[in-house]
C-alpha cells in the first residue's frame, strides 16, 4: 500500500486530514500527526511511531510536511529511516490542502513516482495566486 503521511507544527496536519475526510471520505492510507506547542521532539517521535505502525516494509510513503527542514518533517524522515522506509519515501515541504489532495489522487490513480512528484509540485505552484477583486466604478473603497 502507498500511504500519505501529513506532519506539521500545531494542528495543521490533522486539520488537512479532517478536510480530506470531509471532501473525499475516510481513507485507510492517510495518516497525520502534528507537533503541538510544548511537545518535545522525543515525545513527537514516540507518538509518531504509533501513528505509522501500520506501514510495513512492503509499503511506500508520501510525506507532506508543513515546513521544509522543520522539526516535524525532519523527525518524521529520521523515524522512517530508522524503520528502513526512507528508500520508499517521497517527501515534500510546504503542506497545503491542494497538495494533499493531489498527492492522494496520484496515489489512488497508481501514478509512478516521477508523475506523482510533478503533479504535487504543479498543484502547489498553481494553488498560490493573488485573488483579483473586480470593483465596480461606483463603489467606494470605504464601502468595502
Amino acid at each position: 500500500m502507498r500511504y500519505l503521511l501529513l506532519v506539521s507544527h500545531g494542528t495543521m496536519a490533522p486539520g488537512v486530514h479532517s478536510v480530506i475526510r470531509m471532501l473525499l471520505g475516510d481513507r485507510d492510507n492517510v495518516l497525520s500527526y502534528s507537533m503541538e506547542d510544548g511537545v518535545s521532539a522525543d515525545a513527537f517521535v514516540e507518538k509518531l511511531r504509533e501513528v505509522i505502525a501500520p506501514i510495513t516494509a512492503d509499503d511506500s510513503v508520501v510525506v507532506l510536511g508543513d515546513i521544509m527542514g522543520g522539526s516535524p518533517l525532519t523527525n518524521t524522515l529520521n523515524t522512517l529511516t530508522e524503520q528502513g522506509l526512507l528508500a520508499k519515501t517521497i517527501a515534500f515541504g510546504g503542506l497545503s490542502l491542494p497538495m494533499a489532495i493531489s498527492a492522494l489522487m496520484a496515489i489512488e490513480d497508481g501514478l509512478d513516482d516521477e508523475t506523482l512528484v510533478q503533479n504535487v509540485i504543479t498543484e502547489a505552484k498553481e494553488g498560490v495566486r493573488k485573488v483579483e477583486l473586480a470593483l465596480d466604478d461606483d463603489e467606494d473603497e470605504e464601502d468595502l
